[in-house]
């Protein structure tokens, strides 16, 4: 059997994985709330005491983790705490335990994942020999790639969330403009995140309109066509999206394919599908425009698709 576990700032997802040639089968999964518990530990012994885990033998065991990882220690970027793969090993008698960067693993799940789990916003012709890249938007903004040698994917973290928003139009300088006075410095996952959204909200709005602190709120009156201000906010946010999408598919040359991941592009799957977000995904230099057009870009819609990769890492342990 195999563990494998989805670490984030606000929930924690674990499961126990069958090993299957093709890809790993879910045996069972639980939700824990990542602040109700003291360590990953704890999550862990919770978990084990579920009726359908109980005894299960793990040969190995994977967890994305929502912060840097540096070799089998990490540190929970929002939740203050510190993980250790070795300790974990020894205190649950698991043979390998590995710890993953949450976009890290991620990428992992890409190579199995099915045609019902993504949604095509381009089909484009993926190249055999092409990378792959990975950004997803959720409480953060991460982005990951696979590196495709001779055949074999093999996934890479970064903290490209955090690099410098790059504003393309006057009203994207006027959000720019706005983040540099609050906050001293403009990274993208200011703008492209649940957060970032509340902050083009902030731009959009000269007053309150009753949805501003909630992402949810500003998606649904923007979805609905309810407030002019939360219509514009999102189309500032998908354009930023697909934006940043098509910079980062130029800086890996990702002719495999571009996967959109995370929990709010399926919430705002209609705003990302009208062709806005590709439209900005290819609005580069007109040199490379032929080459994204090609591109197949991809969203993914399987709410479990960070511990699925963690699992596909746990097989490779395994």
């Amino acid at each position: 059997m195999l563990l494998a576990g989805d670490i984030g700032g606000t929930n924690t997802r674990l499961g126990l994985f069958d090993r299957l040639p093709d890809r790993p089968r879910l045996i069972a999964m639980r939700v824990f709330s990542t602040l109700a518990y003291r360590d990953l530990s704890a999550i862990i012994a919770a978990f084990a005491s579920d009726e359908n885990v109980k005894g299960a033998k793990v040969e190995a065991a994977c967890f994305g983790v929502a912060g840097p990882v540096a070799g089998d220690t990490a540190e929970i970027t929002n939740v203050g705490w510190h993980v250790d793969a070795r300790q974990v090993a020894k205190a649950f008698d698991i043979p390998r335990v590995r710890l993953l960067n949450d976009l890290q693993a991620m990428a992992q799940a890409i190579p199995v994942l099915r045609a019902s789990e993504v949604h095509v916003l381009q089909e484009g012709a993926a190249e055999a020999a092409g990378n792959i890249a990975l950004i997803a938007a959720g409480t953060g903004l991460g982005e990951a790639w696979l590196h495709d040698v001779d055949g074999r994917f093999f996934p890479s973290a970064s903290e490209g969330g955090h690099a410098d928003f790059a504003a393309r139009t006057e009203r994207e300088i006027d959000v720019l403009r706005d983040l540099i006075q609050r906050f001293g410095h403009a990274e993208v996952e200011s703008v492209i995140s649940g957060p970032g959204l509340v902050n083009l909200h902030r731009v959009t709005h000269v007053a309150p309109c009753g949805a501003e602190n909630d992402p949810a709120a500003i998606s649904s009156a923007a979805l609905e066509r309810r407030c002019a201000g939360c219509i514009e906010a999102l189309e500032l946010f998908v354009d930023a999206y697909g934006a940043e999408a098509g910079n980062l598919a130029l800086r890996s040359l990702a002719t495999g394919g571009v996967f959109v991941g995370g929990g709010i592009a399926p919430k705002i799957l209609p705003a990302v599908a009208d062709g806005r977000f590709m439209r900005a995904f290819c609005d580069k230099s007109p040199r490379f425009r032929e080459m994204l057009s090609k591109i197949p870009v991809k969203v993914i819609l399987d709410d479990e698709a960070g511990l699925l990769g963690a699992s596909v890492c746990a097989a490779g342990l395994a």
